[in-house]
């Protein structure tokens, strides 16, 4: 395949099904299609999916452009809540696509509280609460922060998702929210919103049922066009062909990374403002430790592992610092639709065994390829925690074994996972 994923005129999904996004020119800064492109996926619930060009998902992106997205959009939201609202406001990240958007927009702000729903049912961790999504893969968002304190607060509530389709799963969290925490001020923060007219007055009727006040804010707001019988068409599609395989297998090497054991490594458990400068510190020592391992004439495509979004992030950043060509996206547990065409954004794709205790489920990357043509074959730097460090990892079928197939040569960075009782334990005693 071509090594761009840029450029697309006109869209695939666009020419061959009608599936079009469109601008509404009513308060986005942004154009629509220069943050998302048409996808496709065979789901019941939704057969289209909006690929972003900036959230470094599904696409190899620049790490600037990502942190800058997430800039603009955070300073969107502090516009909306004036800055000392800002600045004591908990910020909320929707797993699995937005947990690293959330925590940058958590960080721009120097919010007091940033918290990410998750999807990892570790056991002995207490559930605070949840909500589910209806049309996503995986439906169930579970809160796990370390004290409810985290939310007993009148602060505003920032809830951060990269796309805002009908508003529903957003005014699910509020109210589930709200019953744990009583608030009356809630922003809802998104890349684009695609919100129709009548999802903006269920929104408002929700916030009036509920006696709150309900913001959104967006980069870009348009509308998804949805030809009838999309999901019918996208079902009698060909399936699609997964996990190349390239004439010469790949190296594979592991590299640990330190972690202070009572610093999170990212949102899941909630991580507070007073963490900022120690997880700075501890993301320059990871990059540091990784850096050796590399090869510095060849760019590198940093890789995190599903809701591991916004450390990778931070190590991508680092060694762009340091000189290295560096692109940046995760996997995810969400099936797409491959279709190696320019015009379409899901070019190349990789399915294997889900590396943690959910042996029967399927995980999936996709791209995984640098976006210049010219350049020299990137090299893969996959970033996971301990719990995704196991033998089903390296296994037949498992990500090492596809991604070593197609010829990629992996360094996989472990992070020693945050354990919620003894961070809880330190924080109750600092």
């Amino acid at each position: 395949m071509p090594a761009t994923t840029a450029g697309w005129a006109p869209a695939w999904a666009t020419e061959r099904f009608g599936l079009a996004l469109h601008d509404t020119g009513v308060g986005g800064r942004w154009p629509v299609t220069d943050l998302v492109q048409p996808g496709l996926r065979r789901n019941p619930r939704r057969a289209h999916l909006l690929v972003s060009t900036v959230l470094g998902k599904h696409l190899p992106t620049d790490p600037a452009r990502v942190r800058g997205a997430a800039d603009a959009l955070a300073d969107q939201v502090a516009v909306v809540l004036g800055p000392d609202a800002a600045v004591g406001a908990v910020v909320l990240g929707f797993a699995e696509t937005a947990t690293g958007l959330g925590h940058a927009v958590a960080a721009r702000l120097g919010a007091a509280c940033y918290l990410h729903s998750t999807r990892r049912r570790t056991a002995g961790v207490p559930v605070l609460g949840g909500f589910e999504e209806g049309h996503s893969h995986a439906t169930s968002h579970l809160l796990q922060p370390t004290s409810p304190a985290l939310f007993a607060n009148d602060a505003a509530l920032v809830l951060v998702d990269d796309e805002i389709s009908t508003g529903a799963t957003a005014v699910d969290a509020i109210r589930a929210l709200h019953a744990i925490a009583p608030r009356g001020r809630y922003v809802v923060a998104s890349l684009v919103d695609m919100r129709e007219a009548a999802h903006r007055t269920a929104v408002d009727a929700a916030a009036t049922e509920l006696g709150v006040r309900i913001d959104h804010v967006a980069l870009a707001v348009g509308r998804t066009e949805l030809p009838d019988g999309l999901t019918e068409a996208v079902t009698a599609l060909d399936s699609p062909t997964l996990n190349p395989i390239a004439d010469r297998r790949g190296d594979a090497s592991v590299a640990p990374v330190p972690w202070p054991a009572h610093l999170p490594d990212g949102g899941r458990y909630g991580i507070l403002r007073e963490d900022g400068d120690a997880f700075a510190a501890a993301t320059a020592v990871a990059a540091a430790t990784v850096a050796p391992v590399l090869d510095e004439s060849r760019p590198v495509i940093v890789i995190g592992h599903e809701e591991l979004m916004y450390l990778p992030l931070c190590i991508a950043e680092a060694l762009a610092e340091t000189g290295f060509a560096v692109r940046y996206q995760t996997t995810t547990r969400s099936p797409a639709y491959v279709h190696d065409d320019p015009g379409y954004p899901l070019r190349r794709g990789f399915e294997y065994s889900a590396p943690e205790p959910d042996l029967t489920a399927r995980r999936y990357l996709y791209n995984a390829v640098w976006p210049d043509i010219g350049s020299p074959s990137a090299q893969l730097l996959l970033v996971v925690d301990t719990p995704a460090d196991t033998s089903e990892l390296r296994a037949p079928g498992g990500l090492l074994d596809v991604l070593t197939a197609a010829g990629h040569d992996v360094t996989v960075a472990v992070v020693p996972a945050t354990d919620h009782h003894a961070l809880t334990a330190a924080r109750n005693h600092s």
